[in-house]
């Protein structure tokens, strides 16, 4: 499976010196006495010697704890790992801090389309945050509450998150967007206390009114004692709190200090294939792992961030990394195709964005429609590119290179909601090469393992983790006993957390994903990740998206359909279908051209942008349509109807 893949960018030494990872691994030298010949070196220390490393990263980053403590990692097993037992920390004040040290810095940019763009200081930040703590604190919010949200990716939901997690309390939070069953099915969950929400929103142009949908939610939450209303329609109701009505008392930002692994927020798995995992994360692990993360990030206070994201994915939560650096972060909630796909780079040139972020599929979206941000736009202070969500091709970082700019350094990362980290990524210190991640993250012991459990270079395997990250789930919410955190994780490789994506480990140390090993496709003993046949489909210029399964039948040989999205006026003739079985061919195999193709409208997707290939294996399978997947956490449900279609028609 090794390749030589072409590199496509290389940081001068100048640019390599300015870099904080540059400046970690100074700081190691001359503070605790450490040199690496390389970053392999130093990666490998940074998993072998956990406790000296995740010192390092308290120290350099000068993170806070009200209490002293001598103890690092109490227990490494996995799960169970215990992180800083002795620490106290709140992890709002971390994020806070340039509040003294610059006030008047803008901390925030926000564009809605719903509300218009506004920016907030630093010191309005905090302020709005203090009065808002200090309303939810009169409401009977305390520690270990839970307060939860439907709001999109604006201030209103950064400055709530913060107070709520000044106070101690537990933050969740959902896309306006998502199904009321979907939203209800995450909330209930955890019993709220208090309910934050938007009663619509503006998207491309429209008005999408929530109220009803609100309503029906926080009738659904027996829990509830507070609602908190944001109005899009200028309207008021007497059994609610307005929103602006918190923001203007004078109050003094007080901070909670919690133990390390007290809860800060419960996010969920997508929710498509059961009800969804409430999984908890801590303060302290959330904010060290927010630390590290920042150097494989580049970040630092002159940065401006902006990661294009829904608030329903783990990207909003991600997005505050740039905060506890003390860059600005800019948040952008609204349809990034309206009036034009330009919309988003118009932003990010306006606003002299360093560093942006989105989903894979935004990108390929914007070379399919031949945008070339770079040929119009102002784009000087742009020097990195992130994105996640599904693997990048190698299609989508030439165009990158040829159609954004030249020299940028472009560092996809992968990761998920579990850790709410990513596992590789980027280094600003390292060669670009095309379609590949640059390296393991510090402190992430990442391995492609094979079904025996041996570890392989230079193939495609399971991606594990074999040592514990501070940033783990603390626990799913419920889960008394932790038998569904364990066999979400650790029942295939004992005591090793098992992440379900396909990984290929470069010689060099880089790596590939490959998609969702539970999607495998598995023809005649080879098996294969979809991404490289998307890669190869995708690449054509009429087939604007594609999905493929694998379907396995006792006995039989497998049947593996492919289904593709065209434009609207073409059709999927004899000689499409031939062009798209050679391009299989040519880039992957002969042994993996599609038993069948097949046109359809949509590919059905999570809300986060993700194929839902499992789900519509199992359909294909015969699985009751009802339970397969759970609607209400698509982006797209009725595109799941061809599908259904589809297995009548063959069956």
């Amino acid at each position: 499976m090794t390749q030589t893949r072409p590199i496509l960018w290389t940081p001068t030494r100048k640019q390599r010196e300015a870099t904080r990872m540059a400046a970690f691994m100074r700081w190691l030298k001359a503070e605790r006495g450490l040199e690496f010949d390389d970053y392999n070196a130093l990666w490998d220390w940074s998993i072998t010697d956990l406790e000296e490393f995740w010192s390092a990263i308290w120290s350099f980053f000068d993170l806070q704890s009200s209490t002293d403590f001598d103890c690092i990692l109490s227990d490494r097993d996995m799960p169970g790992a215990r992180w800083f037992p002795q620490a106290y920390v709140n992890f709002a004040s971390q994020m806070l801090r340039q509040a003294q040290k610059t006030p008047d810095r803008t901390a925030l940019i926000v564009h809605s389309e719903t509300f218009g763009q506004s920016e907030l200081t630093w010191d309005e930040l905090a302020s709005q945050v203090a009065s808002v703590a200090a309303r939810l604190r009169g409401m009977g919010v305390g520690q270990g509450d839970r307060v939860v949200a439907i709001l999109p990716n604006t201030e209103v939901a950064m400055i709530a998150f913060l107070a709520t997690a000044s106070l101690g309390a537990i933050w969740s939070l959902c896309s306006p967007d998502m199904g009321h069953v979907a939203i209800l099915d995450r909330f209930r969950q955890i019993e709220p206390k208090v309910l934050i929400a938007q009663d619509g929103y503006v998207h491309a142009g429209k008005m999408i009114d929530r109220s009803a949908v609100v309503a029906e939610i926080a009738g659904g939450l027996p829990t509830l004692e507070q609602r908190i209303l944001i109005s899009a329609r200028n309207e008021s109701s007497p059994d609610q709190t307005r929103w602006q009505d918190l923001l203007n008392d004078k109050a003094d930002l007080e901070f909670a200090q919690v133990p390390f692994d007290h809860p800060l927020w419960v996010v969920y798995s997508s929710g498509t294939t059961g009800d969804p995992k409430p999984i908890a994360h801590g303060h302290g692990g959330i904010l060290i792992e927010g630390a590290k993360q920042s150097l494989h990030h580049d970040l630092g206070p002159q940065d401006r961030y902006c990661w294009l994201t829904s608030s329903g994915w783990i990207m909003w939560n991600s997005q505050l990394i740039s905060l506890g650096q003390g860059a600005t972060l800019a948040m952008f909630d609204g349809a990034p195709n309206y009036p034009d796909l330009k919309t988003v780079w118009r932003f990010v040139s306006d606003h002299e964005i360093s560093f942006f972020g989105a989903g894979a599929a935004f990108y390929t979206g914007c070379m399919k429609a031949g945008i070339r941000p770079g040929d119009v736009l102002d784009l000087a202070a742009l020097r990195g590119l992130g994105s996640t969500g599904s693997p990048l091709t190698s299609d989508g970082y030439e165009w990158v290179y040829n159609a954004v700019k030249s020299d940028v350094w472009l560092a996809p990362i992968s990761g998920g909601t579990d850790l709410c980290g990513g596992f590789v990524g980027g280094n600003p210190m390292l060669p670009v090469r095309a379609g590949e991640m640059q390296c393991r993250f510090l402190g992430n012991a990442v391995r492609a393992f094979d079904e025996a459990g041996h570890e392989l270079i230079g193939e495609v395997g399971e991606l594990v983790c074999t040592e514990p990250l501070p940033s783990m789930p603390l626990f799913f919410w419920g889960d008394t006993d932790g038998s569904r955190l364990h066999g979400s994780y650790f029942d295939t490789y004992p005591g090793i957390w098992r992440h379900g994506d396909w990984i290929e480990i470069t010689p060099e140390g880089g790596a590939v994903i490959y998609g969702r090993s539970d999607a495998t496709i598995n023809r005649k003993g080879l098996r294969l990740g979809s991404s490289e046949i998307y890669q190869a489909v995708e690449g054509l210029d009429e087939v604007l998206d594609s999905l493929v399964v694998d379907l396995e039948f006792l006995g039989r040989d497998s049947f593996m359909p492919l289904f593709v999205v065209l434009p609207d006026d073409k059709r999927l003739d004899d000689g499409l279908k031939e062009r798209i079985n050679q391009a299989i061919r040519t880039a992957v195999s002969a042994r993996f051209v599609p038993s069948e193709i097949v046109q359809i409208k949509e590919i059905p997707r999570t809300i986060s942008g993700k194929k839902l290939e499992v789900p519509v294996k199992k359909l294909l399978l015969g699985g009751d349509p009802n339970t397969v997947v759970n609607r209400d956490a698509m982006a797209n449900a009725d595109s799941l109807d061809a599908f259904i279609e589809y297995h009548r028609a063959r069956n």
